[in-house]
């Protein structure tokens, strides 16, 4: 009987074949977009930040939903709020009725660590609010080069806090989840940690990490990854040294990078993982070297690829993109599956 291998792969979603016509399509239409475009270190974030708004670079403009809510959570500073963006169910309308949510999920926005903010993903918040009847709160964390590293890490710690003391009372149940993309799958992994460490009895569903990056010293795809799509290692290097530009740590600390903790402390108490990424994306080493280093860690690790999507492919609408809905849709499964598993 041949030899078999303890870990596998189903290669043929890396495959140049397996990408669809529609998403060279797009690809190629944003490289031109991108190509077209300043890079924001070369403009300045916050004029970039005003452009991302108005949809002026290779990102759609973000639409603001009716129903969000603006909240404030408290900070470790005094005097001092973090701003935050709160979805409930749909179908919960009352206060009465949204006190009854099975929980809450602290949702983490991408952005480089210097780009994006609480507000920029409305659409996905009330999908997942509706996929889980769950109350979701984003997090609007401070940005470099303003507030860099650890200022950001620190504004996602306090609004976990919060919701660990707060989520039972208003949201009708424990902080189930937390989860990001990119930037926010890495300050997403963070925050576990943290909770992990100040919080042990506290035991989350699940993670929900969209190609986060997850080794800020480069991965092999990361150090390769030169084309005009979204992101590359230049683009990626210029958030890196804005992010850490007040720290001396290393890059492999676990506290900057989190692929780099040691997980063996955590075994047997590490919340189940959906780890997502395109196979057009510099970020897919990340997220197959962290999906797999979760699951020999002993727990649940879900590792979806996306054949030809390029970072941030699931903000894109379904209709352009329908590997974004793909992955949508697989997010929406993974929160279902993971409540009906869950004890509390």
């Amino acid at each position: 009987m041949p030899l078999t291998s303890d870990i596998t792969v189903d290669a043929a979603k890396f495959h140049p074949n397996a990408v669809s016509e529609q998403t060279t399509k797009v690809n190629d239409h944003l490289i031109k977009l991108v190509e077209g475009t300043p890079k924001w270190f070369e403009l300045g974030a916050a004029k970039y930040r005003e452009m991302r708004k108005r949809g002026e670079t290779a990102f759609p403009a973000p639409t603001l939903l009716p129903d969000g809510l603006d909240i404030e959570v408290p900070s470790r500073e005094p005097g001092r709020s973090i701003s935050c963006r709160l979805f409930f169910p749909s179908a919960r309308k009352s206060d009465n009725e949204r006190k009854k949510c099975k929980g809450s999920v602290l949702h983490i926005h991408g952005g480089g660590w210097v780009l994006g903010d609480h507000l920029s993903a409305d659409i996905l918040l009330q999908t997942y609010a509706d996929a889980g009847d769950l109350a979701v709160i984003s997090v609007g964390y401070r940005l470099a080069p303003e507030d860099p590293f650890p200022k950001g890490p620190e504004d996602c710690f306090d609004t976990s806090e919060y919701l660990i003391k707060n989520s039972f009372d208003e949201y009708g149940g424990p902080l189930r989840f937390v989860g990001g993309e990119s930037a926010g799958g890495h300050l997403s992994l963070l925050v576990a940690y943290h909770l992990l460490k100040n919080h042990s009895e506290h035991r989350l569903d699940g993670l929900l990490l969209h190609f986060g990056c997850f080794d800020l010293s480069f991965t092999p795809s990361a150090t390769v990854y030169t084309k005009q799509l979204i992101l590359n290692n230049a683009i990626m290097s210029h958030f890196i040294s804005t992010f850490l530009s007040a720290t001396r740590l290393d890059k492999k600390h676990p506290s900057v990078s989190p692929y780099y903790e040691d997980l063996s402390p955590f075994r047997g108490r590490l919340p189940s993982a959906l780890f997502t990424c395109g196979t057009d994306d510099p970020l897919l080493d990340d997220t197959i070297n962290m999906g797999t280093k979760w699951a020999v860690s002993g727990a649940e690790s879900i590792v979806k690829v996306y054949p030809g999507a390029a970072h941030g492919f699931i903000g894109f609408p379904r209709d352009q993109l329908p590997v974004a809905g793909m992955a949508v849709d697989d997010t929406k499964e993974y929160i279902r599956d993971r409540l009906g598993k869950s004890p509390q």
